[in-house]
């Protein structure tokens, strides 16, 4: 596997699971110095362990609330001023809760956004700024399809996602002519805990079995299987490294060509 982020800081939001940890191993395979940042240090922890076992490393851990505006600033002046200069964001932390119809309130809306909206809007703005006092940086934020395909369970979530698509482009199109590309994906169906958390709430709400739920997901995809995070992670890689220098402002679907639109 080639090695083209040999020395670049690449800090990865949500590191401790899933997707997020599945980016971590590709860029540290890739040779960049990785800061893995998540809320919980016993989660990152598991994490530097399972990496360990792989040959693998982060430069840094750093377990921070990124729902907390000044708290992420915090975090990205740190890895600023004792890694180096950020070369690369990858956003994968946070995550909506699924609400069925009649428990959409208001208060299920603020958790969407605080909880997936803002847990990457947070970080974005600090390290744009200093990706653009250098001209050069790329962001990948890693979505989710929800965003532009509504789901029962997942209103509130879903309109955190449309709201990170519009961040992605517009961020993309506000910084261009400064040297940075931001570009988001948008998964479908991926065999991670939060795929698990959305059947036990889907299975709350209709009664229906988890297994069966799954089962049903799974037979609507073209492909006929989930992704694996580490599919996601190959994007997410390729959309940071210099083979995609003239990609700015996409966001790409990976949901096994289950919304086949033009």
């Amino acid at each position: 596997m080639e090695q083209d982020m040999i020395g670049r800081v690449v800090l990865v939001t949500g590191a401790s699971k899933g997707i997020g940890l599945a980016c971590v191993e590709r860029f540290a395979r890739a040779g960049a110095r990785v800061v893995g940042v998540s809320r919980a240090a016993a989660n990152l922890d598991e994490a530097a362990r399972l990496l360990s076992a792989k040959g693998l490393s982060m430069a840094a851990t750093l377990a921070v609330d990124l729902t907390d505006a000044a708290a992420a600033e915090a975090l990205v002046e740190r890895v600023e001023r004792e890694v180096g200069p950020i070369a690369i964001l990858v956003t994968s932390a946070g995550a909506a809760r699924r609400f069925g119809p009649d428990e959409l309130d208001s208060a299920a809306f603020h958790q969407g956004m605080n909880g997936k909206y803002f847990s990457y809007v947070n970080v974005i703005a600090p390290a744009v700024r200093c990706m653009a006092s250098r001209n050069a940086g790329a962001v990948v934020n890693i979505i989710g399809q929800g965003g532009k395909q509504a789901g029962v369970m997942h209103i509130s979530g879903g309109a955190a996602n449309a709201a990170l698509m519009l961040n992605t482009v517009g961020y993309a199109r506000a910084f261009a002519d400064r040297g940075i590309r931001v570009n988001g994906i948008n998964p479908g169906l991926t065999r991670t805990a939060r795929v698990d958390e959305g059947l036990r709430a889907t299975s709350r709400v209709s009664g229906r079995p988890v297994e069966e739920l799954l089962a049903e997901e799974t037979a609507r995809i073209p492909m006929k299987r989930m992704a694996e995070p580490h599919e996601i992670a190959e994007v997410a890689h390729f959309l940071a490294s210099d083979r995609a220098s003239y990609v700015n402002g996409v966001v790409i679907p990976m949901d096994g060509c289950g919304t086949s639109v033009i």
